[in-house]
């Protein structure tokens, strides 16, 4: 592995490595083989970082040891490894020290010297004479020039360096904060869940100590059924111990404030935190990095300056030695004389001296100046970067402290829960009561539906019995005169199906009698109470979970229904149409549908708990799904107004039929009317052949399944008949026969259109007639409009509509004609008997095919969605199996270690524990101090010779421990002996300390007294200002001092009341350090007024002190006589102050 200072483009196979605390780079030849713990050795050696001390990261991944580059995605051209040095992130350790980079300092060349010989010296031209020394000027500006851009070039160089540094390290500082704020990102996830869930739990647990008054005030209002009341409960209440609930509302109280209190702390804590994660900013560093960097950018220019001076310098260097090789030469062109040449030279050797050298020196200067800032800026960085580190260094610790918190949290809410259990048990007492009771009116209404289903049952198996019974009948009525009755009975065919008795066993007898009205009696809905804000979680899964459950429901409805209907009827609670129940009407069974679902609605509600559970949806998840159940209530509403008006528009149509109906009704009896009074009125005595022509007019078309018109043979009679007549049962049955479709499961709108009095029925249900059959029954209405039209003739009298007419009759001719008409209406009516015949059993085996084709199929529906269900089982079922095989085998190797190591742990107990009491008796057992270590001695050497090779450790560790406690007791005894000649020896040296001190004291009071005696010598000559001086109270009562050479110095007032206000009587003497002298002359003082003590005070001549030399300056001015001198005398005021520890003695009363 290799490295090289980072300069360039980074390849594929390279590793860049920048180190963070300096901004030094390196580039590995490594490959994505080429294990981490390398890379951190060869760290080790080139940047001085120790192996344990390096922390590595990349992008937000830190690298282990142990694992290889590959695992990591390195190496790359677009990620960087940066190496941190966790020494440096300890509070009490140093920063690095900056190494700047080694400049060359390049001295400028000395001038050429003069003593170099040239042939052109000896030159008689002075022109020609100065052409040398041009040259060497010039040579020594030119490498001069090259020593300033030299120096110039490294600087920068040097600048760029540093520049690229300090990017490193800011680019560290971003690494390390974005792998801070990734850790920080998972806590501050994990705190926000957790507070979440504490403001939904305190939110629940105020509001119930807040409403528990009012629960129990609510108990205590509702009495229980009377079926249910005894002596010892009779209203909800009573459910509740009140003594032990008063004793769980105070702990709860108490709890609630405690744990509102520690989450509060919890939450500053945390606010510190984030507090100090937003303060890791590294804005201003880069920004002082991009500010740099433009300077760098900004200085250049100054290098492509020197660069063009270089550039002039060499071409002027070159221009001077040519000329001189000319003039050596003799070669010059006829333009160019050399004494003009050599006079260009001194205007160029001035550009150079005075413009040329000067700019290089500048621009040098500039990029000096731009590298000192350089450096200065990068020990900032380094500085910053230290301090950053170890900042990145303590939040990380702060988050983990926070991180571990938060277990303890946890478990403080789950026994918040526990402790609000009671709280929560008297809140759903009410709710509860109240699903009960409407549980037993849902129990009761379904159990009516349930037996109406049965009923139901019932009906179409009787229905489809007596449906195969005249199968059966009109199978042997069809072969049984071909076949003996006893073969057939043999066959088996003359057996009958058996009556199908449905039977249900009570049950739910034992329900309360009570209904909806008793519901609200009994369990009023303030029971349950009003939702809180943030129970929309809970409602939100309860509807759904509603939703669910009742479309599960109406799922198995469906598969019950589907199993009992053979063809396609409607089913009995799907749909919008209800079946009639047998014994009920259907607003009785729609009523009593209604109740049910109101009931368990109403128990749903109640059973839906106000408690938020911590696994509730989140808050996004929640908005979608109250979003999607508002559409699906919109879309559900807008359907149910659609369909609303379809009925409307079905009522509408129906009501329109019916007046048809009743229209198409009175042209019929109108045209019956007139035929049968043109039946009347033809004479009797007309030929058989002009009666049988009209009124027998055979015309048989019958056209397939597909709903074509039948055209059915009629005949017309001259009997009388009333105008209130039913259609004959030939009519019907034949009607019926050639109008019947067999997809159909009822019969046309005209077969039941008639009653016994010819009046409509009007009870027709229309929500029961689908669209399509609505369009058959108008095209069967129109067919038979016809066949009526053609059959009016046939129709016969009849009084009641309960039993069948008879057959049509045909009015008899007159004796004498012949009976052709007779025989050919007999040969018809034949024929459309035989082909009646075979249509209803070609009707009857085409409707039981298709029956069975349907049942069939449904059958194989159920079958298939039967065989996917159990095959999704059977997959889950393995999945499972899997799983729980793998977690067993976890489990089992888990187990077979733990005992393994239990049992290893168990030896090492027994072995430890007998090593301790042997141990113990050995302690026990010693005397004194010498006898102990004696004993641990003899105990350490029993065990040294006990212990083999293949003991474990703790034993060794054990027998070194009892050794070094051995050594350790005797080395103690020795130390005792020692600390009692050390204390002997302390007593001398403490007696001779105290003596030595006594002497010192007393030495250094006398010093003390000769220093204060120097300081204290009273000065009686000349006084000067810091002298000492004594002043005598004279007999006048002024104090004056005592002075050889002059008199008239007299203390001032102030300080003869510094020195006499606290003392009972005025001293004899006082002695003072002089502060000021004022020199005064007496004057005559005017007579007409009394100069006051402040006048006085400003013509006081001053004698002050100069503090520069200590010189006295006088000031002279003029007073009056204040101490009875004569005038023109001068005397002294002098000031003084106390001398330190002097005391001012008065002398004894006489």
């Amino acid at each position: 592995m290799s490295s090289s200072m980072a300069e360039g483009m980074i390849h594929q196979d390279k590793l860049l490595v920048r180190i963070a605390e300096n901004g030094n780079s390196f580039e590995l030849d490594c490959d994505e083989t080429t294990p981490v713990e390398a890379v951190m050795r060869y760290v080790d050696s080139v940047a001085r970082i120790n192996f344990n001390d390096q922390l590595i990261l990349c992008q937000d991944m830190k690298l282990e040891p142990q694992r290889l580059l590959s695992a990591y995605k390195l190496p790359s051209s677009d990620r960087e490894v940066f190496i941190f040095n966790k020494a440096r992130l300890l509070n009490n350790s140093s920063p690095p020290l900056e190494q700047v980079h080694g400049l060359e300092d390049l001295d400028p060349p000395s001038p050429p010297p003069k003593c170099e010989p040239h042939p052109l010296d000896d030159d008689p031209d002075p022109s020609l004479k100065a052409l040398p020394s041009y040259e060497r000027q010039f040579r020594y500006h030119f490498h001069r020039g090259h020593v300033i851009y030299h120096r110039t070039q490294l600087n920068y160089e040097a600048c760029e360096s540093l520049l690229r540094e300090q990017k490193v390290q800011g680019r560290a500082l971003e690494v390390a904060r974005d792998n801070l704020e990734q850790f920080f990102r998972f806590i501050h996830q994990s705190y926000t869940e957790f507070m979440k869930r504490y403001t939904q739990q305190h939110m629940v647990h105020k509001e119930l100590l807040a409403n528990l008054e009012r629960d129990l005030k609510g108990l205590r209002s509702i009495k229980l059924h009377p079926a249910l009341q005894s002596p010892a409960c009779k209203y909800l209440i009573d459910f509740v111990k009140e003594e032990n609930l008063k004793r769980a509302v105070e702990n709860c109280s108490t709890s609630h404030k405690q744990f509102e209190k520690k989450v509060s702390e919890f939450k500053q804590m945390f606010s510190e935190v984030l507090r100090r994660i937003n303060d890791l900013s590294t804005a201003k560093v880069l920004m002082s990095i991009s500010n740099l960097e433009q300077s760098v950018k900004d200085h250049q220019p100054y290098i492509n300056e020197q660069k063009s001076i270089m550039q002039s310098l060499s071409k002027d260097v070159n221009t001077v030695k040519k000329l001189v090789d000319d003039c050596l030469s003799c070669q010059f062109s006829s333009s160019l004389r050399p004494h003009d040449a050599v006079a260009a030279l001194g205007p160029m050797y001035d550009v150079h001296d005075k413009s040329h050298l000067p700019k290089m020196e500048a621009c040098g200067n500039a990029i000096l100046e731009l590298l000192k800032r350089c450096k200065n800026e990068k020990n900032e960085m380094i500085l910053f970067v230290h301090r950053y580190m170890q900042k990145i260094l303590y939040a990380t610790s702060i988050v983990k402290d926070a991180k571990l918190q938060f277990p303890v949290f946890r478990e403080a809410m789950q026994r918040q829960d526990v402790i609000f259990t009671d709280l929560k048990m008297v809140r759903a007492i009410g709710p509860a009561y109240r699903a009960c009771l409407a549980e037993i009116i849902r129990r009761k209404f379904s159990m009516k539906l349930y037996m109406g289903m049965a009923g139901q049952l019932a009906e179409r198996l009787a229905t489809r019995r007596e449906t195969e019974v005249r199968r059966r009948e009109e199978f042997i009525k069809a072969h049984g005169s071909y076949i003996p009755r006893d073969i057939l009975t043999s066959m088996g065919l003359h057996d009958v199906p058996s009556q199908c008795n449905v039977n249900v066993a009570p049950f739910d007898t034992n329900l309360l009698d009570i209904d909806i009205p008793d519901l609200e009696r009994y369990a009023p809905e303030y029971l349950v109470g009003l939702p809180l804000k943030w129970d929309k979680h809970t409602s939100l899964r309860g509807s759904f979970s509603m939703s669910n459950d009742s479309s599960r429901s109406a799922e198995m409805d469906e598969i019950v229904v589907d199993n009992l209907e053979k063809d396609d009827t409607e089913e009995l609670f799907e749909g919008s149409e209800l079946v009639e129940i047998a014994g009920t009407s259907k607003l009785e069974v729609e009523n009593a549908k209604l109740k049910a679902d109101l009931a368990s609605a109403i128990a749903h509600i109640c059973t839906i708990c106000p408690e938020v559970e911590f696994d509730s949806l989140d808050d996004s998840k929640a908005e979608s799904l109250l979003k999607n159940a508002a559409e699906k209530t919109a879309e559900a509403l807008q359907l149910k107004d659609r369909y609303g008006k379809h009925l409307q528009s079905m009522l509408e149509a129906k009501q329109k039929q019916c007046l048809s109906y009743e229209k198409r009704i009175q042209e019929l009896e109108q045209r019956l009317s007139d035929q049968y009074s043109q039946g009347q009125k033809l004479p009797s005595s007309k030929d058989l052949s002009n009666v049988t022509h009209p009124a027998v007019k055979v015309n048989y078309k019958l056209e397939g399944s597909s709903g074509g018109e039948a055209h059915m043979p009629y005949a017309s009679t001259s009997e009388p008949m009333d105008e209130v007549s039913c259609i004959s049962s030939s009519f019907d049955a034949k009607l019926g026969i050639f109008t019947r479709q067999p997809t159909k499961g009822r019969e046309g709108v005209d077969d039941n259109m008639m009653d016994s009095s010819g009046m409509l029925n009007t009870q027709l249900d229309s929500s029961m007639l689908e669209p399509h059959r609505e369009e058959l029954q108008v095209s069967d209405k129109d067919r038979k409009d016809k066949t009526v039209g053609q059959l009016g003739t046939s129709m016969t009298n009849s009084s009641t509509a309960e039993s069948m007419c008879g057959p049509v009759n045909i009015p008899s001719e007159p004796a004498g004609k012949p009976k052709l008409g007779d025989n050919l209406i007999s040969e018809l009516q034949v024929m459309l008997s035989d082909k009646s015949n075979q249509l209803s059993e070609t009707e009857s085996k085409l409707k039981a095919a298709m029956e069975e084709v349907t049942m069939l199929s449904r059958e194989l529906e159920i079958s298939r969605k039967l065989l996917d269900e159990s095959q999704m089982n059977c997959a889950h079922l393995e999945n499972c199996l899997h799983e729980a095989r793998k977690e067993a085998q976890t489990h089992l190797y888990a187990a077979d270690r733990r005992a393994s190591e239990y049992n290893s742990l168990r030896a090492s107990f027994l072995k430890l524990r007998g090593l301790f009491e042997r141990f113990r008796s050995t302690v026990l057992t010693a005397g004194g101090v010498n006898s102990f270590a004696d004993s641990l001695s003899a105990f350490a050497q029993s065990l040294a010779n006990s212990i083999g090779d293949k003991d474990d450790d703790a034993s060794v560790d054990f027998q070194k421990c009892i050794k070094v406690l051995a050594d350790r007791s005797r080395h103690h005894e020795e130390l005792l002996e020692k600390l009692r000649k050390l204390e002997a020896g302390n007593d001398l040296l403490r007696k001779e300390l105290e003596d030595k001190k006594e002497l010192v004291t007393t030495l250094y009071k006398k010093h003390q007294l000769e220093k204060q005696a120097s300081k204290e010598k009273i000065c009686f000559n000349r006084l000067e200002v810091h002298e000492i001086a004594a002043f005598v109270l004279n007999a006048v009562g002024h104090y004056e001092a005592i002075n050889r050479n002059c008199s008239n110095y007299y203390l001032s007032a102030e300080s003869v009341a510094l020195f006499t206000d606290h003392l009972p009587s005025r001293p004899t003497y006082i002695v003072g350090q002089i502060v000021h002298i004022g020199r005064q002359i007496v004057k005559l003082s005017p007579p007409s007024s009394i100069m006051s003590e402040h006048a006085r005070k400003e013509q006081v001549d001053l004698l002050t002190s100069d503090p520069g030399n200590d010189r006295l300056t006088r000031n002279l001015g003029s007073t009056s006589n204040p101490y009875g001198l004569p005038i023109g005398c001068e005397f002294f005021i002098v000031t003084v102050a106390m001398l330190p520890d002097m005391a001012i003695r008065t002398p004894p009363p006489s």
